[in-house]
Formats: C-alpha cells, sequence, structure tokens
C-alpha cells in the first residue's frame, strides 16, 4: 500500500489505529481487519469476498484461545509430536507412559526422561524433576513427584508414580497436568514446562506412550484484562459446568475405599477401612489428621460406632483396619451404613472432611456395593467411593418414590 511522496493513502476507520509509528514515512501495518470477516470486496480490489480472511492468518475472532478453554495436545497421533518452529521446542520434551487399570481403579504413570531441557543455571544446566497433578483437584491431595536429577539438560528418570482410587468417571473428564521443574536450593524452584493429558485418551488396560515437546505455562488472565469477548467466553464455560454438573450436586472430599463381606458363620458384617484418596485439606500447612468413623442405622442403643486411628499430616491415608456387626442379614438389609471422614484437631472440634452412605436409601455404586454385599455371602467385595461434603442423610430413610 505505499504510494508515492505527496500521494494520500485510503486507510479505513478498522486500520486507522493501527500504524506503524517509527522513524521514517508513515506505513500502515498488517491490517487488522484482516483477523476479521470482511463486508466487502478489499480497497485494493484483491478479490476477497464477503465472510473470506486470508488464509496465512490465524482467525483469533473465531477461535478462543486454546489456554482458556483447556486445550491440550491434539487427539489424533499424539504419541509423538513433532515441531518446526524453534519457539515450540526450545523448552526440551518428555516422555513418559501412561497406563489405567480400570479394575483396580489405580493410574500408573511412568516418568522416563526428557531431552533438551531449557538450561535454568549459571553452569548452562539444570536440576530437573517432574510433578504430578490430577485436574481439576486440589493440589496437595493428587500431587506426585519424582527424584532430582543433578545438572543435566536430558535427564533420565525411570520412576513410575500411581494414583489410586481412580474411577471410570475420572477418566472421561479429569486432565493430567506434567510439569517439569528446576530445583533451586537457594531460592524457588523454577517452572521449565508442562504437559497437559486428557485422561479419556486412554484405553482401559493399553499403556499408552507420549513423548511431546513441553508448552510454556499460560496463566488466565484476570477479569479486569480481559476483553469483552473473553469475558463472556470464561463466563460461558462456568455456566456451562455448572449446569452439567446439575442442582444440588455436592462438593467432592476425596475417595475412600472400602470392603464389605457377610460372613455366615459369624453372623455379622465385616467392614474394612482399607484406605482414602486425594482428601481435602483441612490444616493450615495444607494437609490434614485423618480419621475414620463408621455407624450402622438405625442406631437405638447408640453402640455401632467404631473409629480408626489418626494418621497424621497426609490426605492419601492407609488404615487396613476391620470392624465387625454382630447381626442377622435380614436385619442388616434394613440398615445403612454410615462412613465419615474427620480431620483431628487439638484443643478444638474436629473437622469434617467428607462421608457417605451405603444402604438401601442410597444410589449409584454406594447401593449397587451395598446390595451385591447382601447377596452374595462370604465375599469380600472392595470398592472405591466418593466423599462428599455434607453428612449422609439419616439412615433408615427410604428417598421417596
Amino acid at each position: 500500500m505505499r504510494g508515492r511522496r505527496g500521494d494520500r493513502m485510503a486507510i479505513n476507520i478498522q486500520e486507522h489505529m493501527a500504524i506503524n509509528v517509527c522513524p521514517g514515512p508513515i506505513r500502515p501495518i498488517r491490517q487488522i481487519s484482516d483477523y476479521f470477516p470482511r463486508r466487502g470486496p478489499s480497497l485494493e480490489g484483491g478479490g476477497r469476498g464477503f465472510g473470506e480472511a486470508p488464509s496465512h492468518l490465524a482467525p483469533l475472532a473465531l477461535a478462543p484461545p486454546a489456554a482458556l478453554l483447556g486445550a491440550t495436545t491434539p487427539e489424533e497421533g499424539a504419541e509423538v509430536d513433532s515441531y518446526d518452529s524453534d519457539d515450540t521446542t526450545a523448552l526440551g520434551t518428555l516422555e513418559f507412559d501412561l497406563l489405567y487399570d480400570q479394575a483396580s481403579c489405580t493410574l500408573h504413570c511412568s516418568i522416563l526422561r526428557a531431552k533438551g531441557l531449557k538450561p535454568m543455571d549459571f553452569n548452562g544446566l539444570a536440576d530437573p524433576y517432574v510433578k504430578l497433578h490430577l485436574l481439576p483437584g486440589a493440589c496437595k491431595a493428587n500431587k506426585l513427584k519424582t527424584k532430582t536429577q543433578r545438572n543435566t539438560l536430558n535427564p533420565v528418570w525411570n520412576e513410575d508414580l500411581t494414583y489410586s482410587g481412580i474411577t471410570v468417571d475420572d477418566i472421561t473428564h479429569k486432565v493430567l497436568r506434567i510439569s517439569v521443574c528446576d530445583e533451586d536450593k537457594l531460592s524457588h524452584n523454577e517452572f521449565i514446562g508442562e504437559i497437559r493429558v486428557p485422561l479419556r485418551r486412554l484405553k482401559p488396560s493399553q499403556k499408552k506412550h507420549f513423548n511431546i515437546c513441553l508448552e510454556r505455562q499460560v496463566p488466565l488472565a484476570s477479569p479486569s484484562s480481559m476483553s469483552a469477548a473473553l469475558r463472556g467466553i470464561s463466563c460461558y464455560l462456568k455456566e456451562l459446568e455448572q449446569a452439567e454438573q446439575g442442582p444440588g450436586l455436592l462438593e467432592e472430599r476425596g475417595r475412600i475405599l472400602l470392603s464389605l463381606s457377610y460372613s455366615s458363620r459369624r453372623r455379622g458384617l465385616l467392614v474394612g477401612i482399607v484406605r482414602c484418596a486425594h482428601l481435602a485439606a483441612m490444616d493450615v500447612n495444607g494437609y490434614s489428621d485423618p480419621y475414620v468413623k463408621t455407624y450402622l442405622r438405625p442406631d437405638v442403643d447408640k453402640k455401632s460406632k467404631h473409629k480408626t486411628c489418626v494418621k497424621k499430616k497426609t490426605l492419601n491415608p492407609e488404615f487396613n483396619e476391620e470392624f465387625f456387626y454382630d447381626m442377622e442379614l435380614s436385619t442388616l438389609a434394613t440398615k445403612t451404613l454410615e462412613v465419615t471422614v474427620w480431620d483431628y484437631d487439638i484443643g478444638k472440634s474436629n473437622d469434617f472432611i467428607g462421608g457417605v452412605s451405603l444402604g438401601p436409601g442410597a444410589r449409584g455404586e454406594a447401593r449397587k456395593h451395598w446390595s451385591d454385599c447382601l447377596q452374595q455371602p462370604d465375599t469380600a467385595l472392595e470398592r472405591w467411593h466418593t466423599l462428599t461434603s455434607q453428612l449422609p442423610p439419616a439412615a433408615g430413610v427410604l428417598p421417596s418414590a
């Protein structure tokens, strides 16, 4: 669009505010209007019709930013990604394996090696380690971490990290965030790069191999600095998430692995408190001191209470304790097992973390677990259950039809 000296160049109103003001002749920079659909032929008569944008420009107005929508690596062929741009490979690559075992509800993460990491120290090297988080979720509760490899840009870990209590529902909507960081003993650890893998890409009992370039961490802009369009997208996504969750959904506070077995010989119910996973943090240090209480409701004589020992400063405690309720099978069919998890505090009331009820009035997996226990005596049945933020409803009260 550069004209001869003295000629006046025609610039429409959309391009009026996009002028290169460097020393020398004033020249229009790349037209802002090229990012938006045209409402008519261009001034130069280039022949682009209505609604057409140049192919060399990304349609920014037509697709929200990937970081805002939580987009990750491509769904197809993501095991080995190739990048031609130096900007995308400057942080290095990470090689790892993921395996979901549906039978045991575990996610196995094998962190193998990294190559060509970005130098972070004065000696031109780094002290890298890898952190894992499950999103959405509490960071402290589900953080796993490898060992640190000293003075290298090509570390080899070969470490296996395991998440317990991962249900099929988690696989459909959770994302695994893998971060590579540089350990610094004298100051804060530095972030190198990250990868986010939607767990829905995994198939049960099939190991999936990844070798992917690390990406920069793109923080979500604050509402004050976001444009009106981005604020609208952010509000829409939040409302959509709430609508998908449904009204009255209780806050998830972690998982508990329970074992149920009715003993025909002893004529009673054996309740095993195996372990908890991803509990909510109740203390200022980011942890809890959890223990578990069980009741068999209705409990007129108030003699059905059992309680585990307290596990200090952990969000993934292992109890492996078993309680026995002496009761006929016919009577047990009318009862409800109430399981609650608490945070032990000295000098004040203990904090409620979460609970679950198993019985004829329960729903979903809790009701199925109870029903299977009654129908299969002398068989130990282990199932994971979700802890919710409200106390379980009063036992013995069946939901209205």
